[in-house]
């Protein structure tokens, strides 16, 4: 059996989580497939049932019909629907929703809107914005009334196309984000996102991306932040206008073909392996992960101090590494070498190989990587690691 099929794709890495809805799907996906799952909300969403901005636009959408209707998102259509209800409006609402061409995004949203008695008048197969806006702009939406239901995040150009294409556009917010009721969380996931415990860190929405973005400006560490998800941790969004504050930002992200949180797993369950590629060394094929190592299919957890040290093995494999470069790569910092001694003997005991890693005397460490791993075409006279 396959070690993925035994362990999980995921084992051994670290993802951290900003969602603030489904959270707990998504955590139970991820560690279904092995991952350690870190999950602190970026956000909250509160619910506009005694809002009086979306009393008012639903008030203004009974009186005067709209020629078209855009629902986003199947909670936020039904979170309308409801709030509608709890005002005395729902009926009214629904009978004017009925006099309107109804346009769904996407079939979760389609079953919402059936489920209240309605019919879309069309979908898109991509279930993208774009899709719907570029429909809207063929149609032409000159002198047209239409509705878009928003559910809390912003959609780039959508709204301001149809403007200036002559449309009237109502905005109708059925819910607000707003910062986290207690910060704590927050700020453990920034810090270990700095401290590089983490192998990648998700969003699945704008607010999200830019509220961690600004929670780490507000305490002075953006820059150390995006330095971080430059280089060492993978950021996966659930798409590309999510993506938008962090490439903004410089910093390059994955995103699956189909928006949804599944598709989002199944894309970190391939990049992550593929950034651990594995290794013939001493006999054992080792892959080295975030937080444990699969030795010859079989994971080993390993402390924290002896991925530090391990990691920075790897970093060259079949090399020696200095004690004093070892020493500067513990945690914590220090300036006893015997700290690289004792750590390397619990690592050694943790992989349950010794021979994985050779003691090269009065020098350092290295990774006993296999002779012929070296046979390259960048090997040559005096590139090879010492013996």
């Amino acid at each position: 059996m396959h070690e993925d099929e035994q362990h999980g794709p995921l084992a051994g890495f670290t993802v951290g989580v900003t969602a603030a809805r489904r959270a707990e799907e998504f955590g139970a996906l991820l560690e279904r497939r092995g991952a350690t799952v870190l999950h602190a909300p970026a956000l909250r969403i509160v619910p506009l049932a005694d809002d009086g901005e979306l009393l008012a636009v639903t008030r203004a959408i009974i009186e005067t019909v709209p020629d078209v209707v855009v629902a986003t998102t199947a909670v936020g259509f039904r979170g309308w629907v409801e709030a509608a209800g709890g005002w005395g409006l729902g009926d009214r609402l629904l009978e004017a929703l009925h006099g309107t061409e109804l346009l769904a995004r996407g079939p979760k949203v389609k079953g919402a809107v059936r489920a209240a008695g309605l019919t879309e008048a069309w979908s898109p197969a991509s279930e993208s914005m774009a899709e719907v806006q570029d429909r809207l702009l063929d149609e032409g939406v000159a002198g047209r009334r239409i509705a878009l239901q928003l559910h809390g995040e912003p959609l780039p150009g959508f709204i301001e196309s149809l403007r200036a294409a002559g449309a009237e556009v109502l905005s109708v917010p059925v819910y607000r984000w707003t910062d986290p009721e207690d910060i704590t969380p927050l700020d453990r996931l920034l810090d270990s996102t700095l401290a590089r415990d983490l192998d990648a860190l998700t969003f699945t929405s704008v607010p999200a991306a830019a509220s961690l973005l600004g929670r780490a400006e507000k305490r002075g560490l953006l820059p150390e932040l995006l330095g971080a998800l430059r280089d060492d941790v993978l950021v996966a969004c659930v798409g590309p206008v999510t993506a938008l504050p962090l490439q903004a930002r410089g910093i390059d992200t994955v995103q699956p073909e189909r928006f949804r949180i599944a598709p989002l797993v199944q894309l970190l369950c391939q990049e992550l392996p593929a950034r651990a590629p594995a290794l013939p060394v001493a006999g054992h094929r080792v892959e080295i992960r975030g937080h444990a190592v699969i030795v010859d299919g079989e994971p080993r957890p390993v402390p924290p101090a002896g991925m530090a040290l391990l990691h920075a093995l790897a970093r060259r494999p079949g090399w020696v590494v200095a004690r004093a470069d070892l020493l500067r790569a513990l945690p914590g910092g220090g300036t006893d070498e015997h700290a690289v001694e004792t750590a390397m003997a619990r690592l050694r005991t943790a992989l349950g190989a010794p021979r994985l890693i050779q003691t090269v005397v009065k020098r350092g460490y290295r990774l006993a990587l296999d002779p012929a791993a070296m046979d390259g075409p960048d090997a040559g006279p005096g590139s090879g690691p010492a013996c």
